[in-house]
């Protein structure tokens, strides 16, 4: 079935999710390794039968990973490649909040912006889409981590510190230790020092020079300059500090 979705001239939101499950074998969100060889072999195989020529993005993209047996893309990758349509393409390109009826308003808004045409239905099909590729844990919802995946993996700082996320009981620790005058948030000199220790303790992961580039996206979650506990968490804690604590 992918593989017909592949010869069409235009792919719909709902075929474009068939053909990356289908090549995300393992499921983790990205096609890498022999997935992505399968795929632009295959990509190529399907765009012959159907008498189409490659696109300039296709044939930009097949030399660039044909032979780099360790590259891997994700969604925001993908949806560059496709022949996708227009409209859903200018959704993926913007970043997404949080619930489905927010996403639908934005979406309705942005289109309108773009003065480009939809109608209900489809704009019911990619907020549906967009859900099902990143709500992870079928909630309904996209919290931060489930939202970094629309990032491309490159530009992606959220994905770096999936990575590098503690406990509930280690982060607490963790931001009682860097919140240093104690009065319950992190100054941006704070967060510094904070991530400076990072980086050093997790050289394969954090990279020491893209310091104020995490600090600054970090900030952005603040309160006018206070990193409260609750805000850092999203970045750095794998639990839910807002859940009662287990027994």
């Amino acid at each position: 079935m992918a593989n017909a979705y592949l010869q069409g001239v235009e792919i719909s939101a709902s075929q474009f999710l068939d053909i990356f499950h289908h090549y995300d074998n393992d499921g983790n969100g990205y096609i890498e390794g022999k997935e992505l060889q399968s795929f632009i072999k295959e990509l190529q195989q399907a765009r012959k039968q159907a008498g189409l020529e490659l696109t300039d993005q296709m044939k930009a993209f097949v030399q660039e990973y044909e032979k780099n047996t360790d590259a891997k893309i994700g969604i925001v990758e993908l949806v560059q490649i496709l022949p996708t349509e227009e409209n859903f393409l200018l959704f993926f390109r913007q970043q997404l909040k949080s619930c489905a009826e927010f996403m639908q308003n934005f979406l309705k808004d942005l289109l309108q912006k773009a003065k480009k045409p939809y109608d209900e239905k489809k704009l019911d099909d990619y907020t549906h889409t967009t859900l099902k590729i990143f709500d992870s844990n079928h909630d309904g919802k996209l919290c931060l981590a489930e939202m970094a995946r629309l990032l491309p993996d490159e530009e992606n700082f959220l994905l770096k510190f999936q990575n590098v996320k503690m406990v509930r009981r280690e982060f607490n620790k963790i931001f009682e230790l860097y919140d240093q005058d104690e009065n319950g948030y992190m100054d941006e000199n704070e967060l510094d020092a904070l991530l400076k220790d990072l980086c050093e303790k997790n050289k394969k992961v954090l990279e020491v020079n893209k310091i104020p580039t995490y600090k600054t996206a970090i900030m952005a979650l603040s309160d006018g300059g206070k990193l409260y506990r609750t805000e850092l968490a999203l970045v750095l804690c794998a639990e839910d500090i807002s859940a009662p604590a287990p027994l």
